[in-house]
């Protein structure tokens, strides 16, 4: 796991040097939001999605010029949500990553449009991305838009997640998968898909690597539910405990620690164990799944 963590740290290095070179900033006041939006990109993170989907993608010999803004565009995507979910309305955080979230660096309003920004500038930088071409980019484009979307990808997730915090009387098994599903899972399952649509993957392979994404994506969010019960708030960068007292739907709150442990353990074999096809070319994939259970941040 030492090495798997210093492969990880790596990837990320590598990745973050490349996000300066996808920003030209307006000259007039009107940069603000866009800096807003640099400011949240690049304030660190695993940055576990990115690193899926080009990890898939090299299963089938794509080179990382071509992956990476596939995957830049993701990360994009996932950091508008990260800026959004922080804001007073939904989870009111002051920090992210060990900084201040996007709306206590800059302000309320800006934080709102520089999420809308990212948004819509991920699929600006999907669209152009070089090396792929048009019929690819188009079901990229729509794969993203269905995984982040209101019916039945992440948005959809927040929102089914919102309404058990207001009606605890939802609270169930179910329930708590098909959040965990939509709300995590959806992007995760999107890293591996992309990585498996450049690759031209079979019938079979997409099917066993989306097997592998759907059980990781609900392991990564119990790991995140046991991390607010016993993680350390420097380590994590966030503030700690709030899904207790925000009465919030976990597989902790409904299972308690030990059962939510042996949930997120067995997803993480049934996971390794759909990549048997790939055998030691999907090594970092498997390692990367033991990582999800492993982690402290």
């Amino acid at each position: 796991m030492t090495d798997f963590a210093a492969t990880l740290k790596s990837f990320s290095a590598e990745f973050n040097a490349k996000l300066p070179a996808l920003f030209n900033f307006p000259h007039g006041s009107e940069q603000q939001a866009a800096r807003a939006m640099f400011y949240s990109l690049s304030n660190g993170g695993k940055r576990l999605r990115p690193f899926l989907l080009c990890r898939t993608a090299a299963l089938f010999g794509v080179a990382p010029e071509i992956s990476f803004p596939v995957a830049a565009s993701l990360e994009m995507l996932h950091t508008y949500s990260l800026i959004h979910d922080d804001l007073p309305a939904m989870d009111n955080d002051d920090f992210r990553r060990g900084k201040p979230t996007c709306h206590k660096q800059f302000d309320e309003a800006t934080a709102i449009l520089a999420g809308d920004g990212l948004l819509t500038y991920a699929f600006e930088i999907l669209a152009k991305a070089p090396g792929i071409n048009d019929p690819l980019k188009a079901r990229l484009c729509g794969l993203l838009a269905e995984r982040a979307g209101a019916f039945t990808g992440m948005i959809a997730g927040q929102m089914l997640d919102l309404q058990t915090e207001r009606s605890p009387e939802l609270s169930s098994e179910e329930i708590i998968k098909h959040i965990e599903e939509m709300k995590t899972g959806c992007l995760i399952a999107y890293a591996v898909q992309a990585g498996a649509i450049l690759g031209n993957a079979s019938a079979d392979q997409y099917a066993a690597l989306t097997t592998y994404a759907r059980k990781i994506g609900i392991a990564f969010q119990i790991s995140d539910d046991i991390l607010d019960v016993t993680g350390d708030s420097a380590l994590m960068g966030k503030t700690l405990g709030k899904d207790a007292r925000q009465d919030k739907l976990t597989f902790v709150s409904l299972y308690g620690l030990e059962k939510a442990r042996h949930i997120a353990n067995t997803l993480i074999s049934e996971a390794k164990t759909s990549l048997g096809r790939f055998a030691s070319a999907a090594d970092d994939l498997k390692h990367l799944a033991d990582f999800i259970i492993s982690r402290n941040y």
